[in-house]
This record gives C-alpha cells, sequence and structure tokens, in this order.
C-alpha cells in the first residue's frame, strides 16, 4: 500500500526472548549507557530519601527520650533567688556573691524513696589544645566547689511539688566565665537523686559568673618616641567594656625643632590608626596517663594566642598648632562585639586574658625658613611612631553593689541613733514589793 513503509519482522525462537536485532559495535555501546542511566537511581532523589529516613529517625528518637523522661517517677527545676552572680572588683580585693535558690522535685507518682539526694556546683575548664588531642581527661579538668546533700538516709517524698533552699558565698577570687580560642571555663550545678528502685534522676543547668571592675578615674600616659623630641600624653579611662565605646585623648609635643641656618624642621601627622588587641594564655594540663609527655606532675604545655577585636583608621580630625608645638587628637575606639571578646580574666591554673590598646602614628617631616614660616617643603623622612597601653575589658557594673555593702548598719556604725547601753542589770524584787495594778476602778 502506497505511503506505508513496512517493515520485516523477524522470526521469534521463543515468545519470551527478545528479537534478535543486529547492532553496530558503537551503538551497542550507547544502549548499554542508555540502559544503565535509565535504571540507576536518582542521586538527588536518593540524597532525599536518606535525609528524609534522618529525620525522621531523630524525629522518633527525640519522641522516645520524651518518652523515656516522661517515664521518671519525678521531675527537677531551679529557681535562682538571688541577682545574677558578679564579683565586683579584682579578684584580690572582691568579697564574692552570694547565689541562693530553691531545687524543685515534682513527684509523679504516689511516693518515691530517695536514697541520695544531692547537688554539686561544678567547675569544668576546657582547653582547646590539649597535650593528647585524643584524650578526654586531658581536655576537660572538673572541680567541685560546693556539695549541698538534701538528705539524711532515705527521704520519702508524695506526689506533688517539693522544693530545697540552698545558698552558697562564691569566693571573690575565682575567675569568671570565659570562652576564647584557647579554653572554655564554665560553671553549672549539677543535681542527682537515686530512687530505691536504682532510677536515676539528673538535672543540670549553667551559671554564668562575671566580674566587673567599678569605674574610677581616667589613667593618664606619656610616651617619648627617640631619636625625636615627639613626646605624646594620652588619657584613657580605667575600664572599658565588651559593649559601647570609649574616648582617647591624645596631646603631642616636640613637633617643631630650630636650625643653625635659620629654618626649622617640624613633623606633621599624616595619619593614625589604633587597634584593640586580645592575648591569651593557658597552661594545658596531663592527665595522670600522659604526664610523661609534659615532664612530670604540676607541668603543662603553654599555650598563647593573639587576635585583633577592633580597629579603625582616623585621616582627619586633629588639630595642629605649629605655634604652641603641639597636635590635638581625640578618637573614639570600640570593641567589636561581634567577634565575641572576653573579658580580663587571671586565674591559678594559668589562665590569663588580658587587652591592649595599639595606636600607630605616621609623621612626616617638614622645612620652613625662618623668615616665610608658610613656605613649608617636605624633606621626604617620614616616621612610623608605635606605642601601647594596657586595657582593662570588664562587664558592667551596673547600679549593683557587692553584698557585704547591702547589710544594715551596726549600732557602732550609728552610734548617735543606737538604742542606750544598759550596763546594770535590775535585780529580782520580792512579790511582796511588787505593786499590783488593776483597771477595776470601783
Amino acid at each position: 500500500m502506497p505511503g506505508i513503509l513496512h517493515f520485516p519482522m523477524p522470526k521469534r525462537s521463543d515468545s519470551s526472548s527478545p528479537p534478535p536485532y543486529d547492532l553496530d559495535p558503537h551503538d551497542s555501546k550507547i544502549f548499554s549507557k542508555v540502559i544503565k542511566r535509565a535504571t540507576s537511581p536518582n542521586r538527588a532523589n536518593m540524597d532525599a530519601f536518606k535525609r528524609h529516613s534522618l529525620v525522621g529517625r531523630h524525629k522518633n528518637e527525640r519522641k522516645s527520650a520524651t518518652k523515656l523522661d516522661s517515664a521518671k517517677p519525678a521531675k527537677m527545676d531551679l529557681l535562682v533567688e538571688s541577682p545574677p552572680i558578679v564579683l565586683y572588683n579584682s579578684p584580690q580585693n572582691s568579697t564574692g556573691a552570694i547565689f541562693s535558690g530553691q531545687l524543685k522535685v515534682d513527684i509523679v507518682e504516689p511516693e518515691v524513696v530517695f536514697d541520695k539526694f544531692y547537688m554539686k556546683l561544678l567547675a569544668t575548664t576546657t582547653t582547646k589544645e590539649p597535650v593528647v588531642k585524643q584524650c578526654h581527661d586531658c581536655a576537660s579538668q572538673t572541680t567541685e566547689l560546693k556539695k549541698w546533700t538534701f538528705n539524711q538516709g532515705q527521704l520519702l517524698l508524695a506526689r506533688g511539688e517539693h522544693q530545697f533552699p540552698f545558698s552558697y558565698l562564691v569566693p571573690g577570687h575565682l575567675p569568671a566565665s570565659t570562652n576564647n580560642p584557647l579554653v572554655h571555663l564554665e560553671y553549672r550545678l549539677a543535681a542527682e537523686a537515686v530512687t530505691s528502685t536504682g532510677e536515676v534522676i539528673t538535672f543540670g543547668r549553667t551559671i554564668n559568673i562575671k566580674r566587673a571592675i567599678l569605674p574610677a578615674n581616667d589613667k593618664h600616659s606619656v610616651r617619648i618616641f627617640p631619636p625625636t623630641n615627639l613626646t605624646a600624653s594620652v588619657t584613657l579611662p580605667n575600664v572599658v567594656h565588651p559593649i559601647g565605646d570609649f574616648n582617647v585623648e591624645m596631646r603631642m609635643s616636640g613637633l617643631v625643632e630650630e636650625k643653625r641656618d635659620k629654618s626649622t624642621t617640624r613633623w606633621k601627622l599624616r595619619k593614625l590608626n589604633w587597634r584593640i588587641e586580645e592575648h591569651t594564655k593557658f597552661i594545658s594540663p596531663a592527665c595522670p596517663k600522659h604526664l610523661s609527655k609534659v615532664g612530670g606532675e604540676g607541668k603543662g604545655i603553654s599555650h598563647e594566642d593573639t587576635r585583633v577585636i577592633g580597629s579603625d583608621d582616623v585621616k582627619t580630625g586633629w588639630k595642629t598648632d605649629i605655634q604652641n608645638d603641639e597636635i590635638e587628637v581625640e578618637f573614639q575606639a570600640m570593641v567589636n562585639p561581634l567577634l565575641n571578646p572576653a573579658c580580663d580574666v587571671q586565674a591559678e591554673n594559668g589562665l590569663e586574658v588580658r587587652h591592649n590598646l595599639v595606636v600607630e602614628m605616621v609623621v612626616a617631616e617638614e622645612w620652613a625658613p625662618d623668615n616665610k614660616p608658610t613656605q613649608v617643603t617636605p624633606t621626604g623622612a617620614a616616621r612610623v611612631l608605635r606605642t601601647q597601653f594596657n586595657l582593662v575589658l570588664t562587664e558592667r557594673a551596673g547600679l549593683g553593689i557587692s553584698w557585704d555593702e547591702e547589710q544594715p548598719p551596726v549600732y557602732e556604725d550609728v552610734c548617735d541613733y543606737s538604742p542606750p547601753t544598759y550596763t546594770e542589770e535590775l535585780a529580782c524584787r520580792p512579790s511582796g514589793e511588787i505593786e499590783r495594778l488593776s483597771l477595776n476602778h470601783s
């Protein structure tokens, strides 16, 4: 029939076998690749399937963990009654801070018997550069600061909520909580209760301890830059804070130098930049198994780290007074809070965090004759003047005061308004000498 193409149908030897087509070797390779690509699962779909299965597994794990928690015979919670823990003044002069609260226990069953019931305040120091990286004992050391025991023998609690008060005077010499590139120091409350049936109920919460140095008078420093006659007088605040800027005042003198040929040379400030450096130092201790790597007990490996937590360039804004031979510079400096700066810390275990303000100035030399002081000619000489100042980075004290200053005054302190003192004791009179009074007037 015209217009219709006829293909010869090959004879099949078996109804289930495919037709015996003859393929070119090149076509057979292409055909095998197509079959392989068609039968292989899609990578993206498989990844999505894996992610879906992992998410489902994590949800199931969370559900199982929630079921285990709900199956416990009791639950614990913490109510902190004292203000945030802030240690005022330096470690040598601080009187500490009072920490108090209540540990709440919610009994779910009709009654529960506790064989052990206690809570600890722990200080955990985790070094990020341990002696042996695979050793947990080298990386973390825990010290027990305080332990509260809430039972004497077996403790029977009925269904409902029970409160157990606690208090502690945090010593003033303790280092504040910190997390820097070398070490992480944190304080944690860990409570544990063991029932008579052997079930263990635990509870934990991280406690943040801060230190605040009270502000005082500004610091004045003088720097000399030999071989020139330049001198810089700098005024800085005694403390700075992680959030907020602070003012730096600088006055430079010794700019002009008289020459014998009736001319003068003077220095002109071209550029100024500042940066705040954070220096961290820590000695990584070794666990008893790896003492041989550090040379014995009481020794460790010292680590130091330096990073910049704030910087800027000052190109304008200063005042130059050639007649009075001085330059006045005033700029605002600040710590970048996005870099997670660490406040100053000094501990007995070798941990030390301190800060410096580094100021660099570029000055250029100029020449001018005495009869034409406005005709200034650059000499081509320039110098970079660099100096640094110690900064005390601390938390803001706010309106808080130390706990010992909150006590009411005693009589010795307010003697003018105190009640009178009794030096003689009243002698007991016989009952016959006591006059009896009656309200009955009849």
